[in-house]
This record gives C-alpha cells, sequence and structure tokens, in this order.
C-alpha cells in the first residue's frame, strides 16, 4: 500500500478548503481562480472602451448600434495557480515532544504539504515541492494531475531531516523555478532566520507567500519542572537547566520572539499560521485555506 500522510478522516474534511490567490495574472488559464483577461474568457465580466490593438471581434457592434461608440467585452477566465510548497528538512524539524506521541515537526510538516498538495491538485492547479536541507534542495516540478500527487508523496516520504539550511548560493534553483505570481507555501518551524528570510526575500520578488509555523508542544507550554540539558539540534549546543526556573523566562522571551516574526512576516504580506504538534491538523489549513473565494482566509 503506497505512503500516505494523510488520515481518513482529514482527507473528507479537505473538501471544505480552497487554495486562492489574492492576485491576478492574464497568464493563467484552465483553473479555478478567477483572472481578468484581455482575451476570450469563459464568463462576461464587463465592457470598456476600446483601445488601439483589441481584436475587432470583440467589439459588441450591437452596443455600438446604440452609442456610436466602440466597447469591447472583458470576460474573467478560470486560472490554474502554480502552487509550491517549500518544507524546511533541516535537522531542527526532527525535533518532537517528549514521548513522541504526536511525531515531529517534520511528520507533520509532510502531512501538511500533502493535505495542501491534494486541495491544489483537486483544484486543477499545479504542484511543485523544494526541501530545504543544506547537502541539496529536493525539487519535485510544478504540474497537475494524479500522477503528481503520487511523485510528491514519493519525494516526501524520502525527506529525512538533517543539518541546516541551504545558503544563498545553493539556493539559485529556487528562484530559477517558481515563477513571478506563483504561491509559495513555506512550512517550517521559522525558529531560523535563514526561512523567514526566505519567504520575505520571495513575497519582495512578487512571489504570493504563506507561511505556516510548526512548534513543539514544549515551546508553546515549556512544561519541564526538572533539571535537564537542552540540545540545539542543528548545532549540537548544550545548555544545563532548572526547567522550574528557566519556565517564566523561556515563555517571555519565547513570546516575544513570536511576536516579532508576526510582525516581520505581517509587515512584508505574508499570510501565516501556526501549528503545534499537539493540534488538529486541519486548524492551521482552515486558518489559511477557508473556503471563502474572493476573501482572505
Amino acid at each position: 500500500m503506497a505512503w500516505d500522510p494523510v488520515p481518513p478522516e482529514l482527507r473528507a474534511q479537505l473538501r471544505g478548503l480552497r487554495i486562492g490567490s489574492r492576485r491576478t495574472s492574464a497568464l493563467r488559464g484552465g483553473g479555478q481562480h478567477r483572472s481578468r483577461d484581455k482575451g476570450a474568457g469563459l464568463e462576461f465580466s464587463q465592457y470598456r472602451g476600446y483601445e488601439p490593438g483589441d481584436e475587432p471581434r470583440r467589439i459588441d457592434w450591437k452596443l455600438y448600434a446604440r452609442s456610436d461608440r466602440f466597447f469591447v467585452r472583458e470576460a474573467e477566465r478560470d486560472s490554474p495557480l502554480a502552487v509550491w510548497i517549500v518544507l524546511d528538512a533541516s535537522a531542527s524539524m526532527a525535533q518532537a515532544d517528549e514521548g513522541g506521541l504526536g511525531g515531529s515537526r517534520l511528520d507533520a510538516g509532510k502531512a501538511l504539504a500533502a493535505c495542501i498538495a491534494e486541495v491544489a491538485l483537486r483544484q486543477g492547479d499545479r504542484v511543485g515541492l523544494v526541501a530545504l536541507r543544506d547537502d541539496a534542495l529536493a525539487f519535485v516540478p510544478a504540474a497537475g494531475g494524479a500522477r503528481q500527487r503520487d511523485r510528491l508523496l514519493f519525494e516526501l516520504q524520502r525527506i529525512e531531516a538533517g543539518g541546516g539550511v541551504p545558503d544563498e548560493s545553493r539556493l539559485r534553483p529556487l528562484w530559477e523555478r517558481i515563477a513571478a505570481d506563483d504561491l509559495v507555501v513555506v512550512i517550517a518551524d521559522l525558529l531560523d532566520d535563514a526561512v523567514p528570510a526566505l519567504a520575505t526575500r520571495l513575497a519582495g520578488a512578487r512571489r504570493e507567500v504563506l507561511a505556516l509555523q510548526l512548534l513543539t508542544v514544549a515551546e508553546r507550554d515549556f512544561p519541564f519542572v526538572d533539571g535537564r540539558r537542552f540540545r540545539d539540534p542543528e548545532t549540537g549546543e548544550e545548555l544545563p537547566g532548572d526547567g522550574r526556573a528557566l519556565r517564566a523566562e523561556f515563555l517571555s522571551r519565547f513570546g516575544d520572539a513570536q511576536r516579532a516574526l508576526h510582525a516581520r512576516l505581517d509587515g512584508a504580506g505574508i499570510r501565516h499560521a501556526t501549528h503545534v504538534l499537539d493540534e488538529p491538523l486541519l486548524q492551521p489549513l482552515r486558518a489559511l485555506f477557508a473556503d471563502t473565494p474572493g476573501e482572505p482566509a
């Protein structure tokens, strides 16, 4: 049986989601996203005055007979998105809570990526995948159809967390493949500055970017009450400390860091949601992709 990280009950709930773009592009054609197109379209939108270069066949001659002016018909056509899922696969994504009952950040990231791909492919959109590791970028070129779902699941299954985020020199293929006006969903813990920096650069370069942050229960609640050693999974650095004594300071500093991150994303025009490993996977998906066409989620 093929590997699939999406439980059946969650798959049924995905039908209430829709991935929509806040932007339009006359270059798109053939999906579920409305965009104004100066060419022939599928559904009448409005009239506008004739401009040099407009095709004569688009002139409404009946309206000309009544007004003695040339008007052309504009239409809205269905426009598929290219949806790129950028998944952080650095070592910190292997982090799981004690007992590991909720799996790791990467496990959750893979499941969320599969959900997003399923919704987009069902809409008729194209979906691509980029996994960020310092040793290599894993790419699945954007495409549509049932076979693309299988390709994405195959690649997601193979991804393992390790190392850090690729440096700028290794990110060039990402810029070559993700085109302007594509929609990018970044799935990461966003605790290392490299990924938020990449997201804001993409947003500044005309890519529409959404961010889905993955946190452990420990980061949200810091439930430790004993002495222990806290280890950075990417650097290996360890810090001994007493959990009870550190809790208030950690929660205060972590809260400040989260507020600064959210302000940074908001300032870049990046819609974002947070998923904690003990919460339902549907929750952040609803926050970003509620089925309200034409309106922000």
